[in-house]
């Protein structure tokens, strides 16, 4: 879907909703309530134009109104006024990729016994934390609350998208046990096709395909059994997306019609087949998952100790005894160099990128223990960088264009008639993508999100249940 019309630095007038609470990092935790409020001096990244320097925009309820320069935007009488002088705005985020409810984010341990609504919520209350509006969870999703959950909206949560079970030749699907054997299990067509369709009573967002031998330790999906998945998806109305490793498996699941790729092309650089394959198909995407903390950023000096390792951010969420046991994990690996497939990954997304092809943000968050929810998705932005996107690009890839791969409307832009949710920040993201993580306040649906309360829980919460191995 196509996100609003190109926002110009005028007024544009919309009529939105109903009262929204609302304050601002000056006046952090001194909520003001009224009907309309008015947000002032911050530099907008609109993630559709141009961004506005000393603008000014309208929240009303929980919709944007009028957004434009300040002192062109005509403020309704009565409004509620925020000053955002030398903060920037963007829009919230949404990750395309993740993996919710099996990660116990105070001592990071793995279990199908975490699968519960309660630690779902946490791990959707980290998310807006750390300024995602919508966070869709990518095949390992058990039983129906999580299509129950689709259709909540929690306060200082993001939305919930999700996938249901994927499909996979047996263990080949995630790596992590504690979620291998959660996808429907496919080893004939008939499988395939049945599996599809119990799906389908739920109405999931996508079908998944799991196609990956794990590095030969694995029987993978043939071609006749993610064919006849394709096919059944698509008959049934739904998209289907596969993650994949080699390059003639993508070839043949583009072919198949899958319509993205939850990682990037791992084994050899991409070819020119591949590429005429994808120009075809100008609706596939990919989330390229480039390893946000698991392989070093740009800047990082071979085997000193990660830049994100003393992120002020990684801290507010994350127990101080669990980043030093991770440390100690990345100090014991073999020296060598990154793995084939941490090079080819880079590569392959650079000339993805090159070719036009539609790339957004997706963390892979949670499927595994060192993949950490937020946290991960801002330093993969890095890594967008690194593999030659702008950092107007890489925020584009994180707004607009992964609310435009999970049909969210209403996301992914600051315009109006669109929902107010917004990040605001410190330092500008366009002059160093990290800046993402210098955040001084979340708007999910026009209220700000209590980033306070929540870190005051999670850091008693890592005090109590984390420690030295």
């Amino acid at each position: 879907m196509s996100g609003a019309g190109r926002i110009s630095a005028r007024v544009i007038v919309v009529a939105c909703g109903l009262a929204a609470a609302a304050c601002g990092p000056r006046g952090e935790g001194q909520a003001t309530a009224a009907r309309v409020t008015v947000f002032e001096g911050a530099r907008v990244i609109t993630a559709d134009g141009p961004p506005i320097e000393n603008a000014a925009f309208v929240v009303e309820g929980d919709r944007f109104g009028r957004v434009g320069r300040r002192g062109e935007v005509e403020i309704p009488a009565g409004a509620a006024r925020v000053d955002l002088t030398g903060k920037t705005v963007m829009p919230a985020m949404i990750d395309v990729h993740s993996h919710l409810g099996f990660l116990d984010m105070a001592d990071m341990s793995m279990s199908k016994d975490h699968f519960t609504k309660a630690n779902l919520i946490d791990h959707l209350e980290r998310y807006a934390y750390h300024g995602f509006a919508a966070v869709c969870s990518f095949g390992t999703d058990m039983g129906d609350l999580p299509f129950q959950m689709r259709e909540e909206v929690i306060q200082n949560a993001a939305l919930y998208r999700t996938v249901g079970r994927g499909l996979a030749y047996p263990g080949s699907g995630p790596a992590d046990p504690s979620r291998n054997d959660v996808p429907y299990a496919v080893t004939t067509e008939a499988e395939a096709r049945t599996a599809v369709r119990d799906l389908a009573l739920h109405k999931p967002d996508f079908v998944k395909i799991w196609v990956d031998d794990r590095n030969g330790t694995k029987q993978k999906l043939t071609p006749p059994l993610f064919r006849a998945a394709a096919d059944e998806a698509r008959t049934l109305g739904f998209r289907s997306v596969a993650h994949v490793f080699d390059l003639a498996d993508a070839k043949e699941l583009l072919r198949a019609g899958v319509e993205g790729f939850t990682h990037m092309v791992r084994d050899q650089p991409v070819d020119e087949e591949f590429l005429r394959l994808l120009k075809e198909r100008p609706d596939v995407w990919f989330t390229p998952n480039l390893g946000g903390m698991n392989r070093s950023l740009p800047g990082d000096a071979a085997g000193a100790r990660p830049r994100w390792a003393d992120d002020p951010m990684l801290y507010e969420t994350i127990a101080p005894a669990v980043i030093e046991r991770r440390l100690a994990q990345l100090a014991r690996t073999p020296a060598g160099g990154p793995s084939p497939g941490r090079v080819w990954d880079l590569q392959n997304t650079r000339t993805l990128k090159a070719a036009g092809v539609r790339l957004v943000l997706g963390s892979d968050a949670a499927g595994d223990s060192n993949r950490w929810i937020g946290v991960t998705a801002h330093m993969e932005l890095e890594n967008f960088v690194a593999a030659g996107f702008t950092p107007a690009e890489a925020i584009v890839a994180a707004t607009r264009a992964a609310a435009e791969v999970l049909r969210l409307n209403q996301l992914g832009t600051v315009a109006p008639g669109k929902s107010a949710d917004f990040l605001v920040l410190d330092a500008n993201p366009l002059d160093d993508i990290a800046n993402t993580r210098r955040i001084a306040s979340v708007y999910l649906r026009g209220q700000q999100v209590d980033r306070a309360a929540l870190r005051t829980r999670w850091q008693a919460q890592a005090t109590r249940r984390s420690g030295p191995e």
